[in-house]
């Protein structure tokens, strides 16, 4: 703007931009970007300082008037979905190099296993073998054709030494670890407010319950797939990563080369959530490609990505409150307990660790929250403490951040909490809310509306018997729950059905008020809502990883089921646009709450309150046999 206005003899406040033309306002003078530059880099430097999300940019130019937007707030067509739909569009997975050859890992039959002794021999019938790579406890094979590669993986004989393992027995003794473990970041959520410790002791009535979040998978609908070409001193790797500078250095340290002699180029693969934080076949095909001087094509088979990506981690999460004779929550206290994202730069992932390569930290902490961004108490705390999680040898339930990493479980454990206290008070849901969320205006806004758009009747839960839209052996009921990310508010009602003689949840329909400042794209942030309830419904109802001491046994999507299309439910969605604020989050915060919603309308409907997820049919027949479980302790 500045060549523009020298160019034009008008100060910068007169100009305007239009399709990259620069026109001064009222005398029709304009001049194109193109012959302002005139064929020179736009060499512009931009005062910035931090980096990563505490990054700031101070350019010393006005931004536009939200008034004078044009494209922004309108709705987009995605022009990358038809080519996706038609076949035409290429994913990492359809990448090929000239000269390309094909890799798969032999994994350990348990955790920490290492390999005793390899029988070459045991493949050497299958035709197009290239090379049996084995590096520390990293074994794998190379062919020249992907078929050879998946059949020599799975025949070749390899005597494995396995050492006694650390992994947990079963979720019971996860949680217990959690419970007694001392954290090594103690991350308040918000500044302490009064004296939570005095008036939970002074109180005549509190309640207390804790809620259990368990292991979840990221579940990439393809599995990891990367390819590497390492040539002496220089190393070319296409790969999906959401991060290919944290890719780089890991490759870095894995190979000993300086970062400048790595270049990795990215290539689109499924939707991840997470879990390309953590490229591990880029790594895997690194490591072969070395081993062979050629290009080396990985991809990860279905048991693979199962067994050993990174998981979202569990949780456990305690809240009490303290009661005064009138009904107002005097007290607030919460915290979570949980495992951070273990995978951070200074964390190797599993082949950097089967090569002997070790962590220099502890990962990240798993956030915070827990009703500090919503409600205001007289007395409030929140903590979230990160309990140590890293492992020596590669184990599949190492970490990872999953799609608003801690918030289904934070926000699961508060507004079920806020929900059983205004049941036990006998108030409506929605107002038990507003009362404590007055001082914030954006969520008793959204509240409002999802009300309005559920037709939202005020009564206490559970509903009476029979309540709207039972029958039989099926209870019906509603929840509600409002939560905060990234300085966005949502608030979501669902509608569930309970089926009585078998405990399944079928979920029938969910509202969502989305107040994310800005709306950039009407449209593409529907789509963004959609997903994040199909997926906040999914892992409400479905998902758990099972394991044993030796490892992960759900290795495919039979034992790791996910919401199927004819089960999605009814999605209904109001948008709050606030043009005079900044674009928020959109692609997370309405996850958020879903799960609590959908706890909630169960206990509406039947009476019984769930602390644990996922909401399983097993789950919730047993609750309802063994009787609601109330929360006051005096």
């Amino acid at each position: 703007m500045k060549l523009a206005s020298a160019r034009l003899r008008a100060p910068v406040s007169q100009l305007t931009v239009t399709d990259g033309v620069v026109s001064v306002m009222g005398n029709g003078h304009k001049v194109s970007y193109a012959s302002l530059l005139g064929g020179k880099h736009f060499n512009v430097q931009i005062p910035a300082t931090g980096s990563g999300w505490g990054l700031k940019v101070a350019p010393d130019v006005p931004a536009k008037n939200y008034k004078d937007y044009k494209t922004v707030g309108q709705s987009v067509p995605r022009v990358d979905l038809p080519p996706k739909f038609t076949a035409q569009f290429t994913y990492v997975q359809d990448v090929r190099v000239p000269g390309m050859l094909h890799g798969r890992v032999v994994r350990p039959a348990t955790v920490a296993a290492k390999p005793a002794s390899i029988d070459e021999d045991s493949i050497k019938n299958i035709p197009g073998i290239v090379k049996v790579v084995r590096e520390g406890s990293f074994v794998g094979v190379v062919a020249q054709t992907e078929w050879a590669a998946i059949q020599a993986a799975k025949a070749l004989k390899v005597t494995w030494a396995a050492p006694e393992t650390k992994m947990p027995a079963n979720p019971d003794a996860v949680y217990d670890y959690l419970k007694n473990t001392k954290g090594f970041v103690e991350r308040p959520g918000m500044k302490p407010r009064g004296d939570v410790d005095a008036a939970l002791a002074q109180s005549g009535k509190t309640f207390e319950a804790a809620y259990r979040w368990p292991f979840q998978m990221h579940g990439m609908l393809a599995p990891s797939c990367a390819i590497a070409d390492v040539r002496g001193d220089k190393v070319t790797i296409w790969a999906p990563s959401q991060g290919i500078f944290d890719t780089r250095k890991r490759v870095s340290d894995l190979l000993g080369l300086p970062e400048s002699k790595i270049q990795v180029l990215y290539r689109e693969a499924s939707g991840c959530y997470g879990r390309l934080g953590t490229d591990d076949a880029a790594e895997d095909a690194v490591v072969m490609s070395r081993a062979v001087g050629k290009p080396v094509r990985v991809q990860w088979m279905r048991e693979d990505e199962h067994g050993w990506e990174p998981k979202g981690p569990a949780q456990l999460l305690t809240v009490r409150a303290a009661v005064d004779p009138s009904g107002k929550v005097t007290a607030w206290d919460f915290l979570d307990r949980s495992f951070p994202w273990t995978e951070a730069n200074d964390l190797p992932l599993v082949t950097s660790r089967q090569l002997g390569l070790k962590g220099k930290g502890q990962g990240f902490p798993n956030g915070t929250g827990g009703g500090g961004d919503t409600y205001t108490f007289d007395n409030q705390r929140i903590v979230a403490s990160a309990i140590p999680w890293v492992q020596p040898d590669p184990t599949p339930l190492r970490t990872s951040p999953l799609r608003a990493p801690g918030d289904l479980a934070r926000m699961f454990a508060s507004e079920s909490f806020m929900d059983e206290l205004a049941a036990a008070q006998g108030v409506d849901g929605v107002q038990f809310r507003m009362r404590y969320a007055s001082n914030n205006k954006r969520a008793t806004e959204a509240l409002t509306a999802v009300a309005k758009l559920a037709n939202w009747q005020e009564r206490p839960a559970p509903a009476p018997a029979p309540a709207s839209g039972s029958t039989g052996n099926v209870a019906a009921g509603r929840g509600v729950a409002v939560s905060a990310r990234s300085n966005s508010v949502v608030a979501v009602i669902a509608e569930v059905e309970v089926d009585k003689s078998s405990g399944e949840v079928t979920v029938k329909k969910v509202c969502v008020a989305h107040d994310c400042g800005l709306i950039i794209n009407p449209d593409g942030l529907k789509n963004q809502i959609e997903g994040n309830v199909i997926q906040g419904t999914s892992r409400a109802l479905m998902e758990e990883v099972k394991y044993d001491s030796s490892g992960i046994k759900n290795l495919d999507w039979a034992s790791y089921p996910i919401l199927r299309y004819e089960k999605i439910p009814q999605i209904d969605i109001y948008l709050i646009d606030r043009p005079e604020m900044p674009a928020l989050g959109g692609g997370e915060p309405s996850i958020g709450p879903v799960p609590a919603a959908i706890a909630n309308a169960i206990f509406d409907a039947t009476g019984v309150r769930l602390r644990e997820a996922p909401f399983t049919p097993e789950r919730v027949l047993k609750a309802m046999r063994a009787g609601a479980t109330s929360t006051q302790r005096a």
